[in-house]
């Protein structure tokens, strides 16, 4: 079966958008500043953006902590030069949350049923935030990983659209380059780029492997 070109709809999206010379409002889902410089570099021009920091998932909190200032650094230095001002949303860390969706998949490897779970949860909410504050679209900027499935996430984005009524933005930003520039913006602007996923499990595997 073919795949869909996730790229290739976002980007007619966007010449579609600019030829209306529109800017809709987007509520963009984060997991961290170096995921986020391609999809924001891509969108800001086009879209009014609030960046969700939606991650329950991280582990500890102190990860949590150091990724949510690297992402507050980031809309700092691009709000110095754009129109379309970056908001912020940070909504309190509860990986509780996490945990329950992921009960009798903790063993579970990297990118499987678990990690189905955790994009399901941070898009279900994001599209209920957009939904109930009037949002025009909401997004992700997790495919711009390699390590994660843009499949995955645009079918489940394009579900919770159905479910909630408001637009998804269909992305794979990893194309393009884009989590090659993802890697170069990082080391230009001085960010922290993480060596594990998130979650505790990721990070047990990483330790894990690290010391076989």
């Amino acid at each position: 079966m073919r795949m869909k070109n996730y790229d290739l709809e976002l980007t007619n999206l966007i010449t579609e958008i600019k030829l209306k010379k529109q800017t809709p409002t987007l509520l963009l889902q984060s997991c961290c500043a170096p995921c986020s410089t391609t999809a924001l570099s891509r969108l800001s021009e086009v879209f009014k953006i609030t960046v969700y920091y939606y991650n329950p998932c991280l582990y500890p909190d102190s990860e949590f902590e150091k990724r949510k200032n690297e992402q507050v650094k980031l809309i700092s230095i691009l709000n110095e030069k754009l129109k379309n001002k970056i908001e912020l949303i940070v909504p309190q860390h509860n990986e509780q949350a996490f945990l329950e969706i992921a009960k009798g998949l903790e063993n579970q490897p990297e990118g499987g049923g678990r990690c189905y779970k955790c994009y399901t949860q941070r898009l279900e909410n994001t599209a209920k935030q957009a939904k109930l504050h009037n949002f025009d679209y909401f997004g992700t900027t997790l495919s711009v990983s390699p390590y994660k499935h843009a499949d995955w996430l645009n079918e489940i984005g394009y579900k919770m659209q159905a479910e909630y009524g408001v637009n998804f933005l269909p992305a794979d930003f990893k194309k393009q380059n884009g989590y090659l520039f993802s890697i170069n913006e990082s080391k230009r602007l001085g960010l922290y780029r993480q060596d594990y996923c998130g979650c505790r499990f990721s990070l047990y595997s990483k330790n894990e492997n690290k010391n076989n």
